[in-house]
């Protein structure tokens, strides 16, 4: 997350990327969060460009309300962005998304906030791997740190 209000995320990709031209044209973009379950299938999609691959056909894909940012159903979670900037470095582009919709089963939610144990999402540790499960609970943000005593 790089911004609350209004709710604005990041995603950097290489120039090379298939992708990077059809988020420029559309001016959207989605991020999809997959299960463990799904590295085998992720990992194809990332050895594989879209150039050569049709790689939407390995799963069921949803458009929300912006109508050009495809999701993946099988995924987590879905976030439905609507391009806001893009930031150029030498071998990559960051863009900057305004999220304008969350997407999610009802089986990743417990008393109406997001299950992030039930997620059973991973990471991949960039450049080259390898992928970790995000883990458990650690604590809660913005009161963890009020006991804290500095050092004088």
């Amino acid at each position: 997350m790089l911004h609350d209000n209004p709710p604005l995320i990041g995603v950097a990709m290489s120039k090379k990327h298939y992708t990077n031209p059809g988020v420029k044209e559309n001016r959207t973009f989605s991020i999809n969060i997959p299960t463990s379950d799904m590295v085998v299938v992720t990992d194809y999609c990332g050895l594989h460009s879209g150039s050569k691959v049709d790689k939407s056909k390995e799963f069921e894909i949803f458009y929300g309300d912006l109508g050009t940012a495809p999701m993946i159903k099988e995924c987590s979670v879905n976030i439905e962005c609507k391009l806001i900037n893009i930031k150029e470095f030498k071998n990559t582009e960051l863009f900057i998304g305004e999220i304008i919709e969350i997407y999610s089963d009802e089986k990743y939610i417990t008393d109406k906030k997001p299950d992030v144990k039930e997620f059973d999402s991973f990471i991949c540790l960039m450049p080259n791997g390898p992928y970790w499960k995000i883990g458990d609970y650690l604590a809660e943000a913005y009161e963890v740190g009020t006991s804290y005593k500095p050092k004088k």
